[in-house]
């Protein structure tokens, strides 16, 4: 079990039902799976980009990524139905837990000019999108790796009531949330 997963269960969840004043534990908001997506339309002109996306994202993840495909052909950008625009890898369990650590911990320090991330990324559902521009904060990453630049986005698909408790959830597992500059 990862150190995250085993705080949440010893720790994050008791407090989120007696912050949240929940009656049931099984209330509590928690993380269904984590969803890290590369768009690489570029691949349709440059078959290098997509390649790199797989290899990148196999390395930051652990897992092999799956390849996604154009549902219908646009003639405006040259896409045919069928033809791969992208990689894209789920995880769940120990390693979702890992990658969110690593996430917090790790990557989100080494990003230029971070500030934290935006409060206002949740969908109606209370779940989180998080856009990555550059994979070069990637620990995981060597240079030979980086010879094109893409980014990455990663959606974590929360278990919850409403926003304020995915929020709650999110900040009691070390998400760096910006402050609001209204006072």
């Amino acid at each position: 079990m990862s150190r995250l997963q085993e705080q949440y269960q010893q720790k994050i969840a008791s407090e989120l039902k007696k912050d949240l004043e929940l009656k049931n534990l099984h209330e509590v908001p928690h993380l269904e799976k984590v969803v890290i997506n590369v768009g690489a339309g570029r691949s349709l002109n440059d078959s290098r980009v997509l390649e790199t996306a797989k290899s990148t994202l196999a390395k930051i993840t652990g897992q092999r990524p799956v390849a996604t495909k154009a549902r219908k052909s646009i003639a405006g950008f040259k896409l045919r139905e069928g033809a791969d625009i992208g990689v894209k890898v789920t995880l769940r369990g120990k390693r979702m837990y890992e990658f969110i650590d690593r996430l917090v911990n790790v990557v989100l320090p080494r990003t230029r000019d971070f500030r934290g991330v935006s409060a206002k990324a949740f969908d109606g559902s209370g779940n989180y999108s998080l856009g990555i521009t550059d994979q070069s904060i990637f620990p995981e990453l060597t240079y030979d790796d980086l010879n094109v630049t893409h980014g990455l986005q990663v959606n974590l698909i929360i278990k919850s009531k409403d926003q304020e408790h995915s929020k709650a959830l999110l900040s009691a597992l070390g998400f760096p949330f910006e402050r609001s500059s209204d006072g």
